[in-house]
C-alpha cells in the first residue's frame, strides 16, 4: 500500500541503543532480496545506519564529501561519491556530522538530505526511501524527516523496557506536533524483544493506547550478533533462519501497512502505571 508517493519515504526512530539500525537494515534487506528499489540514509552523525548492508564499518559521509570538496568548487556542484551500494543493490547514503566539537549535527542532517535531493538521488525508481534517525531526538535536523514532510511513514523501534517506551512516547508526541501541519503518520511499533517480563502485552497495550499497533516482533536471537560481527544484515548472513524469516514478516507487513494513524501519546503517569499492572501480573502468572 503506498500513501500517495512514491517512493514510500519511511523513518525510523526510537531509544538510542534498542536495535533501530539493525532492524531497519534487515528490513530493506529483507525488501531488496524481494525485488524491491531501496534507498537507505543514514541520519546519525556515527555514520554506522548502513554498515550491514555495504560492509563498511567507517563508510565516508556526505558532509566529509562536501568538506573535502574544492573551495573553488562552484555553488551547489554535484558531489561525487556519496552512494554506496550494499546487499541485493541497495542505495546508502551517510549524512555523518559536524567536525568534533563543532558545529551542529542536526544541521548535517538538513544539508546532506537537502543535497541528496538535489543530486537527484532519490527519485521515482525507487520503491523505498528509509531514514534511520539518531535516538529519541525529536528537535532540529533530526526531526526533519517528520517537519518537512520527507518521511510520511513513521515506525517506532521499541522494546517493553520502560525507558525504551518513555521515548517512543516522546518521538509520538513530536509527530502529533507536526502531524498538524503536514501527512507525517504514525504507521506502527515494531517490538524488539529484550525478554521483559510480559514484554509482548506491553508494547501491544502500549500501541492500542496510542491508537496504533504493533506491525512485528522480534525475537531475540544471537544471530543477530553474530551477522553484526561478521558486518552483515541477519538476511545476508544467516537467510534460512527462523530470525531472518520474523525479519521477512516485519517487511511484509510494513508492505501491506494500511493503518496510518495521528498518535495520542500517553501521560508519563499512565505510561507508569500501564507498565506496572503488566509486569504485576506476569509475575502472579509466572
Amino acid at each position: 500500500m503506498s500513501m500517495g508517493v512514491n517512493p514510500r519515504q519511511i523513518a525510523f526512530y526510537g531509544k538510542g541503543g534498542i536495535g533501530k539500525s539493525t532492524t531497519s537494515q534487515n528490513i530493506a534487506a529483507a525488501l531488496g532480496e524481494a525485488g524491491r528499489a531501496l534507498l537507505v540514509v543514514g541520519c546519525d552523525p556515527k555514520a554506522d545506519c548502513t554498515s550491514l548492508l555495504t560492509g563498511e564499518l567507517f563508510q565516508e559521509t556526505v558532509l566529509e564529501k562536501v568538506r573535502s570538496q574544492s573551495r573553488n568548487a562552484a555553488p551547489n556542484a554535484p558531489v561525487e561519491g556519496i552512494v554506496h551500494t550494499g546487499f541485493a543493490d541497495i542505495a546508502c547514503v551517510e549524512s555523518g556530522g559536524p567536525e568534533p566539537g563543532v558545529g551542529c549535527a542536526g544541521r548535517g542532517i538538513i544539508c546532506a538530505i537537502e543535497l541528496i535531493e538535489r543530486q537527484g538521488i532519490i527519485h521515482d525508481g525507487l520503491d523505498y526511501v528509509f531514514y534511520d534517525v539518531l535516538g529519541d531526538v525529536v528537535c532540529g535536523g533530526f526531526a526533519m524527516p517528520i517537519r518537512e514532510g520527507k518521511a510520511q511513514e513513521i515506525y517506532l523501534v521499541t522494546s517493553g523496557e520502560m525507558m525504551s517506551l518513555y521515548a517512543a512516547n516522546n518521538i509520538a508526541t513530536g509527530i502529533l506536533k507536526f502531524a498538524a501541519s503536514g501527512k507525517t503518520r504514525l504507521g506502527g511499533i515494531i517490538c524488539n524483544c529484550r525478554n521483559v517480563a510480559g514484554e509482548v502485552e506491553l508494547v501491544r497495550t502500549f500501541a492500542d493506547e496510542l491508537g496504533s499497533s504493533v506491525v512485528g516482533v522480534i525475537p531475540r536471537d544471537n544471530v543477530v550478533q553474530a551477522s553484526e560481527l561478521n558486518k552483515q544484515t541477519v538476511i545476508q548472513y544467516a537467510p534460512e533462519s527462523a530470525q531472518a524469516e520474523a525479519y521477512r514478516a516485519l517487511a511484509h507487513a510494513i508492505e501491506a501497512n494500511e493503518r496510518f494513524a495521528v498518535p495520542t501519546p500517553l501521560s508519563r503517569e499512565r505510561l507508569r502505571e500501564m507498565a506496572l499492572s503488566i509486569a504485576e501480573e506476569s509475575v502472579r502468572l509466572s
